[in-house]
């Protein structure tokens, strides 16, 4: 499935050429996928101990010239801005700024691992030929985040990171294609350090050989500065992306010189692992999108309860229910006969996890009858048992529709 196709089908999202190509917008349904896979991610993260920050999406072309985004990745950055005698970039990359982050405040190895994270916006000049849906676009929403740990919690940290991706996946119903590490290969578009290759190249094959994950290495894959464990996925059409990656970084804590307080009393130089679990926002809805055809999972689906009164006298009863579960949490509408049969209503909320079918009996009683999507129907039941189950589902992340 195409979903480019499907995602303006589904008023998910759409493009305008006043905007710009590579630009989308995002629509009531399409923006509410995006929000709960972005608090989804967040939460994650939080029980992980990691803190959230927010930096700015410009940066001076100084900032990029240290990190070596500017010598190796030029080709990929807007054109500079000038302002006031300075040079500002649209920022391609959020880890200088987790670097500068880092480096504002003095740090001993009793804050070791920091975990910093951050769902901010970077941009790429990518040509027009590559743009297309939601894969490849101008402007990204990256799941970002860094630790800055010891050389001896580097493979614990990116091994956590590595967990943290699968259990996403499987929150997600997705499938990763395969697991590639990402090395150097020819040419001069990456740093010329090789023991600093050699040393995260080490590292990363024994977070994956502990983790008990099948891997390819494949040169010419790698960031400029490191290499990086990159989860593979494949759209409709076949096509492999990356969509999340972990990296160890010896380069940007040289190059900012970043240090820590050891317990011997010496000044320290710090490991930087970069981890994305979701990769970029706009990637991982069209994989949802084309993996689920819309479809998705409870937790993610822009509505996930709707209720269909039989007849306008049980429309009150509907109204209740639905204000029920949009105070617990849940996204839901009713749908009442002013838009048809019920049979109707059923086949237009095909897409719709949980259906609440409520007649005269079901009106009188309190009670709802569940449809599922997968088209189950379960027996009249109590609504605030069916939205007590409802919920803890959709708090679950998890992709069943129904336990019991």
């Amino acid at each position: 499935m195409d979903h480019r196709r499907l995602g303006r089908e589904l008023d998910l999202f759409d493009t305008d050429p006043l905007i710009g190509a590579g630009l989308p917008y995002w629509l009531p349904d399409g923006a509410a996928v995006r929000h709960a896979l972005e608090e989804y991610v967040r939460e994650e993260e939080r029980r992980a101990g990691y803190r959230h920050v927010h930096s700015p999406v410009l940066g001076k072309r100084e900032l990029y010239e240290i990190s070596g985004h500017w010598a190796h990745f030029s080709e990929d950055v807007f054109p500079p801005m000038e302002l006031g005698g300075e040079q500002l970039v649209l920022r391609p990359s959020l880890c200088p700024h987790h670097a500068l982050i880092y480096r504002s405040r003095g740090h001993s190895y009793r804050d070791l691992p920091l975990r910093m994270a951050e769902l901010g916006g970077m941009y790429r000049a990518e040509l027009s030929g590559v743009l297309g849906g939601l894969t490849r676009v101008r402007a990204i929403s990256l799941n970002d985040a860094h630790v800055f740990c010891t050389l001896d919690q580097v493979v614990d940290e990116a091994g956590a990171a590595l967990a943290m991706i699968r259990r996403a996946y499987a929150a997600m119903g997705v499938e990763a294609a395969r697991y590639r590490l990402s090395l150097a290969g020819a040419g001069g578009k990456y740093v010329a350090d090789p023991e600093k290759w050699r040393r995260a190249e080490v590292l990363l094959r024994e977070v994956l050989e502990r983790e008990g994950v099948a891997y390819e290495a494949v040169e010419g894959e790698a960031a400029f500065y490191g290499p990086k464990i990159d989860v593979q996925v494949v759209d409709g059409a076949g096509r492999e992306a990356t969509l999340s990656t972990v990296q160890v970084d010896f380069h940007q804590p040289e190059r900012f010189d970043l240090g820590y307080v050891g317990a011997d009393g010496a000044r320290h130089r710090p490991v930087m692992v970069h981890r994305s679990i979701v990769g970029s926002v706009e990637r991982a809805v069209a994989q949802l999108v084309e993996v689920h055809g819309g479809a998705f999972p409870a937790w993610l689906a822009p509505l996930q309860l709707v209720a269909l009164p039989v007849s306008d006298g049980e429309l009150p009863a509907a109204e209740r229910l639905v204000g029920r579960a949009v105070e617990l949490g849940l996204r839901a509408e009713v749908r009442g006969p002013g838009r048809g049969g019920l049979g109707a209503r059923i086949r237009a909320a095909r897409l719709v996890p949980y259906q609440a079918v409520i007649g005269p009996a079901e009106s009188a009683a309190g009670a709802v009858s569940l449809r599922l999507r997968d088209g189950r129907r379960l027996p009249a039941r109590p609504a605030a048992e069916a939205l007590r189950a409802i919920t803890d589902l959709v708090a679950a992340h998890t992709t069943e529709l129904w336990r019991g």
